[in-house]
């Protein structure tokens, strides 16, 4: 393959594009190549193949999703009282960091680069100017598809707020940079500078600014959220919290109401807006026939694939999940026909908390209190069961994850707690817990909850006429949930009366109380009094 002139750097441009990295070109440098010139460079330097559809191929070697264990947070004078320490923020010394800087600015000297000018976050009054500086053409790509491409006036004399060092191949030495394995992830808040070393998991990128946002929103009145958002016809907003499996994607993909996003969001005196100017959907068991939109999307030139299997012909196998089952397909917004391209929308209407329980417990749909609505969102409940992770046996395991996002908080969990529980009541956003788990028994024993009667109630609350409706107070969560709701049977709507054995309902629900309790004396000393009065507890 022949190289293109698109690709050749002046010196004074890759000056320019290495500006504020700390990196010096010893090689050449490209810089903003949009899509067919870096999916021509990764061809040619043989990073991955091309789908029958033109989408380019990776496979991401031994880290096939995010290196949790191998995030630090650097530790410094100017905000180390901020930051929530401990498992998920773990130290790194200043000087540690100064050194895995140094290393990693030297080793990337000796490379090829690619460099992207991005932006984060579509409202231009809250948004990070992103450079990142990476070795593979594909990395590029990724980015440059997830991330809000600027226009090209905004190019000329481009400043980055945050710059990412990706280095995929380095190999950190814990001896001598402080980290726990050959992988680092490092963010310094105080230098604006990330290092990403050691994994080719491209997620770690998305992430990582997704972690920025989540530090910075909240100094300007602005709530960080791990959330999809879609528009109504009379431009009402609603949000949907979930975690993996709970069907966020799904339930927020809907043909008469528009995608803001699908997964980060900030929500704050202007409205809502979407962090990303992509989509990074997991795609193992994707369904052309359910999920046409993401489908077509991992079917187009541009798109990039990580660890999806085909065959020799580059047709797609996306039920094989031999490399992994994180298989993932990365693509700008614009690939959804359904999409808001702005990126904006005006206040929530609706707050939705998607759990899929697999305890078949909890109710398919319950109205909640702002109080409420802050317990369950800094709670963060779903459950897993055998298939979804490796490990998980035969009964289900719940799984709790602090505002639907515990890995990528630097913050206290409070404080985004707070916040979202003033907006709810600033702006009367009405509230929902719906469970998509299992009905009429748990894991093994009931069935899963029908996706039509999920719809339906979902519909119902977001056209407003749920909320018109009567409720109960269910007796082991005090939950309100509807007693009748044209067509859904009763005995649905009352999770208690789908299961045969009424006795072994009331212990499974205690169990799930008892873990509910168990999770909330975490974050419990940081709370109001209204948020401990409504929180779930074991009765006496």
């Amino acid at each position: 393959m022949t190289k293109h002139a698109a690709t050749t750097t002046p010196a004074a441009t890759a000056r320019s594009a290495l500006e504020g990295t700390g990196v010096t070109a010893a090689r050449p440098v490209y810089t903003n190549l949009t899509a067919p010139g870096l999916v021509a460079e990764s061809l040619r330097r043989h990073e991955g193949r091309l789908s029958a559809d033109g989408a380019i191929m990776v496979n991401t070697g031994v880290h096939t999703g995010r290196s949790v264990q191998d995030k630090f947070v650097v530790d410094e004078p100017a905000t180390t009282a901020d930051v929530w320490w401990g498992k998920i923020n773990k130290k790194l010394t200043p000087e540690k960091f100064s050194v895995l800087k140094t290393r990693v600015q030297a080793y990337l000297q000796g490379q090829e680069l690619f460099t992207q000018d991005l932006y984060a976050g579509a409202d231009p009054a809250h948004r990070v100017r992103v450079r990142l500086v990476t070795t593979t053409a594909w990395h590029a790509l990724f980015a440059r598809n997830m991330f809000i491409r600027p226009p090209a006036e905004d190019l000329a004399g481009f400043e980055p707020d945050y710059v990412i060092l990706h280095a995929p191949y380095f190999q950190a030495d814990p001896d001598i940079d402080g980290v726990r394995t050959s992988t680092a992830i490092a963010l310094s808040f105080d230098q604006k500078l990330i290092v990403i070393a050691g994994t080719e998991y491209a997620g770690e990128i998305k992430k990582s600014i997704f972690t920025v946002m989540n530090w910075k929103l909240p100094a300007e009145d602005v709530l960080p959220m791990h959330c999809s958002a879609n528009l109504g016809k009379d431009g009402d907003v609603a949000l949907f919290f979930g975690l993996s499996g709970t069907g966020k994607t799904t339930l927020s993909s809907d043909p008469a109401r528009p995608l803001i996003g699908d997964d980060e969001h900030g929500w704050g005196e202007n409205g809502v807006f979407n962090f990303e100017g992509g989509c990074y959907a997991k795609v193992i068991n994707l369904s052309q026939e359910a999920e046409p939109e993401i489908w077509a999307a991992s079917h187009r030139f541009g798109a990039v694939l990580e660890n999806v299997v085909s065959d020799e012909h580059g047709r797609l196998d996306l039920t094989d999940k031999s490399l992994t089952e994180n298989t993932r397909s990365c693509y700008p917004i614009h690939y959804i026909p359904n999409a808001e391209l702005s990126g904006r929308g005006g206040q929530p209407r609706n707050v939705v908390m998607l759990t899929a329980d697999a305890f078949g417990v909890l109710p398919p749909i319950s109205k909640l209190t702002a109080a409420q609505a802050m317990y369950h969102f800094l709670s963060g409940y779903t459950a897993r069961v055998a298939g979804t992770e490796k490990g998980l046996g035969a009964e289900p395991q719940a799984t709790f994850s602090t505002c639907f996002g515990a890995p990528f908080l630097p913050r206290r969990p409070e404080v985004y707690g707070q916040m979202l529980s003033e907006l709810i009541a600033r702006h009367g956003a009405d509230c929902w817990l719906v469970n998509t788990g299992w009905s009429g028994g748990q894991y093994g024993v009931g069935s899963r909850m029908a996706i039509r009667h999920t719809r339906a109630l979902l519909r119902a609350a977001l056209d407003g006429s749920l909320a018109k409706v009567e409720f109960k107070r269910d007796p082991f969560f005090g939950l309100m949930i509807p007693t009748h709701v044209p067509g859904i049977p009763d005995e649905v709507l009352d999770p208690r009366q789908s299961w045969a054995d009424k006795a072994a309902y009331d212990r499974m629900a205690k169990e799930l109380v008892r873990q509910f309790e168990e999770n909330f004396a975490s974050f419990e000393s940081g709370v109001g009094a209204d948020v401990k009065a409504v929180a779930i507890r074991a009765a006496a």
